[in-house]
């Protein structure tokens, strides 16, 4: 089978399209044949770390130790291991596999769930770690209540836009942060307020938020503090490196005076039960997948390049296509 492959350091270009063997399903595995996937944060951003920094965290001083990528899948079940009985071959699915960026994928059938029959596969595959993320940043770190002021930071991206919508399903009043030509696209999708960050700098504006959920931005730690009601909660689950680090290693220091509380999210956790909130929440129509672009599996260089230059608006898909 054919399968994208991270074999050396580099620009996107490094991404080569290999010949690989068709992985088989252990017992407790699913075979899915891909029809599709999506590009996330983590896979673009080894290509904008500093040179030490990726090899630390791909963990090969001369090379990727893992050569797979991608995350997110959508596709039909192609056989099921023996202890499988959730699943069937032909059943359409969504979830999440490491190195979904090829034509075949394999993993535990808890990590996948019954594809809804409203959304396309392209669309299946836009959601999963970026549902994940926006759902357990909101309601797990944030703790988010019906009627609070929610702000999105980066709320056009591919994690922003499903926490502007799930912070709307939560009952929350929501304010979207993003770029001038985003602001008609996060309108569409439920936020009651937006910002244009081009031209206003929403910490220093004066208004307080219950939860400020920072996807993406640049803000130190204290301007989000300042922008917190007195028992307000930031959560940074991206931006720029020096916010994360900011996030990560002064909010628990900062978070110990006063009511306000900053925390870096961490990695989502893949969850049955959370992939099913999602695939009820798809169902119901309460988050509907944004996609920017789609890319055959030969040009995946091509997207990750596209995401890292120009910054999506929501996500880019991988199509997958078979010849037989």
């Amino acid at each position: 089978m054919k399968a994208i492959r991270y074999t050396k350091y580099g620009p996107p270009d490094v991404l080569q399209l290999e010949e690989v063997e068709k992985p088989a399903p252990k017992a407790h595995q699913v075979l899915v044949k891909v029809h599709a996937a999506s590009v996330n944060a983590l896979d673009w951003r080894p290509f904008t770390m500093p040179s030490l920094l990726i090899r630390l965290v791909s963990g090969g001083a001369s090379k990727p130790k893992d050569p797979s990528v991608g995350v997110d899948v959508a596709g039909t079940i192609e056989a099921v291991g023996k202890e499988v009985t959730e699943f069937q071959p032909g059943d359409e699915v969504f979830g999440v596999a490491p190195g979904s960026f090829a034509e075949y994928v394999a993993n535990s059938a808890s990590k996948f769930a019954r594809k809804p029959a409203n959304v396309s596969f392209e669309a299946a595959a836009a959601v999963p770690v970026a549902a994940f993320t926006a759902l357990q940043g909101l309601r797990d770190k944030g703790q988010i209540q019906p009627g609070q002021k929610v702000l999105i930071d980066g709320a056009s991206g591919g994690v922003g836009i499903y926490a502007v919508q799930m912070a709307k399903a939560f009952g929350a009043e929501v304010t979207a942060v993003c770029r001038t030509r985003n602001l008609d696209m996060v309108r569409s999708i439920g936020a009651d307020h937006v910002i244009d960050y081009t031209r206003e700098d929403f910490t220093e504006s004066g208004q307080h938020y219950d939860i400020i959920y920072a996807v993406n931005g640049y803000h130190p730690i204290l301007a989000y503090r300042r922008a917190l009601n007195p028992n307000g909660i930031c959560v940074v689950a991206g931006g720029s490196f020096s916010q994360i680090l900011q996030a990560l290693f002064f909010g628990p220091l900062i978070s110990k005076f006063g009511g306000k509380k900053i925390g870096f999210q961490g990695v989502a956790t893949t969850l049955k039960e959370d992939l099913l909130v999602i695939k009820e929440l798809l169902e119901t129509g309460k988050i509907v997948p944004v996609i920017d672009k789609c890319y055959p599996l030969s040009e995946t260089a091509e997207a990750v390049k596209y995401l890292i230059e120009e910054h999506g608006r929501g996500k880019v898909v991988i199509t997958v296509g078979h010849n037989n």
